[in-house]
């Protein structure tokens, strides 16, 4: 597995929000509407706590055995979890992305993925963050610069918050209609089920307290939003960004978020990541997009 080194990065600020994006993994490092944090941050030059903020391509989540097929030849990607058996999360997350279009108000970045075990394809990526009175807005592109057709799908690791609110005290709505189960191995299993009657319907606001997550959920309003004590946070999607998976970081399972204890020490966080599609999916061919030679896949997500 390739080390992290993190370069510094960017700010853009209008209308009352300012992004801090990294280049390291093109990722949103925290976003501010009128002082109040509405994303969990980290300090610059740190790598990113739980892959925070970072862009999940070509593939979300983790690909069992590291294997899948595409246009009947079999591929192996290199495994990075041991814990699991998986390849996690694509390839770009521990890159530095090039920036090509800086302005007081956004920032565009771009990356050519390149050939790497299991990857025979040429994949450039381009992403856009901008900041306006309305919020945040990121654009992004996925463009086939080969000769061969190429499969994909994208996530992109977003960790919400409420100024200081604590999670316990923080209400969900996610309008999603199912939840996907998962394996002991954080990997799908079975096909996604209904959240009525669930412990997973967050139709309407229910409250985070106590609650340990790590599922994905599908047939979604395209509208996520965290409320507490201090306002509320919306995360919205674009059509072709179908899933959402939610995770709450907890100290209790080791995996808690630096600098949100009640001490300063770490605590408990809820990320909220919009997907194109569902963990392995290119081992099961689920909304896996193909982009033809030449052709672009795009869409949009953005927090208000």
């Amino acid at each position: 597995m390739t080390a992290m080194t993190v370069q510094p990065g960017f700010t853009i600020a209008a209308g009352g929000y300012v992004a801090e994006i990294a280049r390291t993994g093109a990722g949103l490092r925290g976003l501010r509407r009128n002082g109040v944090a509405l994303t969990e941050e980290w300090p610059l030059g740190v790598k990113p706590p739980l892959s925070a903020g970072l862009v999940l391509a070509p593939w979300p989540g983790r690909t069992e055995d590291g294997i899948y097929h595409w246009d009947d030849e079999l591929y192996r990607l290199e495994v990075t979890s041991e814990v699991t058996g998986t390849a996690d999360h694509g390839l770009v997350r521990r890159v530095d992305w090039d920036d090509v279009e800086t302005a007081a108000d956004a920032v565009t970045l771009v990356l050519d993925v390149g050939r790497h075990r299991g990857w025979p394809f040429d994949l450039h990526l381009r992403i856009r963050y901008s900041v306006a009175a309305d919020g945040l807005t990121c654009a992004f592109e996925a463009r086939n610069t080969g000769t061969v057709d190429l499969p994909f799908a994208v996530g992109f690791h977003s960790y919400l918050r409420v100024g200081d609110s604590s999670v316990d005290d923080c209400t969900l709505e996610l309008g999603a209609e199912q939840w996907q189960p998962l394996s002991a191995r954080l990997l799908p299993d079975g096909p996604p089920r209904p959240v009525e009657g669930s412990a997973y319907d967050y139709r309407a606001p229910r409250s985070l307290a106590g609650v340990h997550i790590d599922t994905p959920f599908t047939g979604a309003s395209g509208r996520y939003v965290l409320r507490g004590p201090e306002g509320e946070t919306q995360l919205w999607t674009a059509p072709s960004l179908p899933w959402v998976q939610v995770f709450i970081a907890d100290p209790a399972d080791g995996k808690g978020f630096p600098g949100r204890g009640a001490d300063g020490g770490p605590g408990r966080a809820v990320a909220v990541e919009p997907m194109s599609a569902p963990g392995n999916a290119l081992h099961t061919g689920t909304d896996v997009v193909r982009i033809a030679p030449g052709r672009s896949w795009t869409s949009e997500w953005g927090i208000r």
